[in-house]
């Protein structure tokens, strides 16, 4: 029986290494206004119009992406039968050598069209083993948590991410006030990728010395001798499409939030709305750091009242004040409305980040639990969230209107609304 004490200390091991494997992912998104000056050539024919510079960076974001399911499948396959131990050792080792290759790349200032193809090797290796971190690292805080605690132990997974958020954004923040431009674009740039290559010895450490959960235990038990088996893929997607689907529809919402909403902000404030990057920065760090300390309390609220109330009341909430807060800011654009803007979205995705993980281990049983979670993840993640950077820099170049984000967030959160009518709070024996 794991004690009080062990259960604890698994779970500050499995949100920091959760915090620290997404800062190494998503770093590469806070420095896109930075990187496609570096690894990019500008318009020939107008050296200032860099919306194809971050037209291309964009795309090499989203090219990770296409590597996530494929990540997903393996390392939930894997964390499904050999453990979520095993596994997220397995995440956190292959997005070492992914982060290297992005902090020691050579610029296309000195090696031309190598450089660009070096990003885009390191973001395929990233994305292969960031689509293995949520399936396994969420089905350890739940399988770890004490019966009636599930929503505010899953509520940390997803605190873990923007905690990373939060970390991303201060590394950026500090990397504009302590060096100059001139500093950043010759060599400083690569100071938030080495912060990352250097912390992942830490986060190898806490994954090594984490307990694996007893659920996992008694059911690999009855595997080895013979009373169960292990689901293969086509199984559990026959078994299980219902599950699937809903969860799709809910990554969706997360997606379309992560990628836009907070990871975009920088690009976009700096870009469409002309505001200063280190501005952009401080507003993300604050709206990071207000959904750092309300998940918490919304999973500890979803124990007691459920998780689908409040998932239906925050996506209907977060749906209508987009819009108008969108419209609002793009019509005279300043910090102070950036920040209004920033923090308004943030207590409605709060709500919903809150109940998000727990929402989703729910859906599928242990023997399929990781890898449930990372097909449904992942294949959401992939077609709406890679190239989401990418198709909203696209529609503002195209229709020449700054409330594109809004709108593309718009339609990913209204799937995730109906997707939300669909799920089903467990039975008080069950939570």
């Amino acid at each position: 029986m794991t004690t009080p004490a062990v259960s604890k200390r698994n779970i500050v091991a499995a949100v920091i290494g959760n915090a620290l494997e997404w800062y190494d992912f998503l770093v590469f998104a806070f420095m896109t206004p930075i990187v496609a000056k570096l690894f990019f050539p500008s318009n020939p024919a107008n050296p200032d119009d860099n919306i194809n510079q971050i037209l291309m960076t964009t795309a090499v974001f989203g090219v990770g992406f296409f590597m996530r399911p494929v990540g997903g499948i393996i390392l939930g396959l894997y964390g499904d039968r050999k453990g979520r131990k095993a596994a997220m050792v397995m995440v956190t080792s292959l997005m070492a050598v992914a982060i290297a290759l992005i902090a020691l790349a050579p610029t296309y200032a000195a090696v031309g069209i190598a450089a660009p193809l070096f990003i885009v090797l390191a973001r395929l290796l990233q994305g292969f083993a960031a689509g293995g971190e949520f399936g396994t690292s969420t089905a350890l805080l739940i399988e770890l948590a004490p019966r009636g605690k599930r929503g505010f132990y899953g509520s940390w997974q997803m605190t873990g991410q923007m905690m990373a958020l939060l970390i991303g954004a201060a590394t950026g923040t500090l990397i504009t006030e302590l060096f100059t431009n001139d500093q950043i674009m010759a060599w400083a740039w690569r100071v938030p990728f080495l912060i990352g290559l250097l912390i992942v010895p830490v986060a190898i450490y806490i994954r090594r010395h984490v307990e694996e959960p007893e659920v996992f235990q008694q059911m690999r038990a009855e595997q080895e001798s013979g009373k169960t088996r292990p689901l293969s893929l086509p199984e559990m997607l026959r078994t299980h499409a219902r599950e699937t689907l809903v969860g799709m529809g809910l990554v969706v919402t997360a997606t379309v939030s992560i990628y836009i909403t907070f990871t975009y902000l920088v690009t976009y404030a700096t870009v469409t709305l002309k505001l200063p990057i280190h501005d952009a920065f401080m507003v993300q760090m604050a709206g990071a750091a207000v959904m750092v300390v309300l998940m918490p309390f919304v999973g500890m609220l979803s124990d007691k009242i459920g998780r689908r109330s409040l998932t239906i009341a925050s996506l209907i909430g977060y749906l209508i004040v987009l819009y108008p807060l969108y419209a609002w800011l793009t019509d005279g654009p300043t910090t102070q409305k950036l920040m209004i803007t920033q923090l308004v979205v943030c207590l409605f995705v709060s709500v919903f980040f809150g109940v998000f993980s727990t929402v989703m281990a729910e859906l599928f049983p242990p023997q399929v639990r990781s890898v449930g979670m990372s097909m449904a993840y992942n294949v959401a993640v992939m077609v709406f969230g890679g190239f989401a950077q990418f198709i909203v820099t696209w529609l503002i170049r195209a229709t020449g209107s700054p409330m594109a984000p809004a709108f593309y967030v718009m339609f990913g959160v209204a799937i995730g609304v109906i997707a939300s009518f669909y799920v089903r709070d467990p039975k008080p024996d069950q939570a």
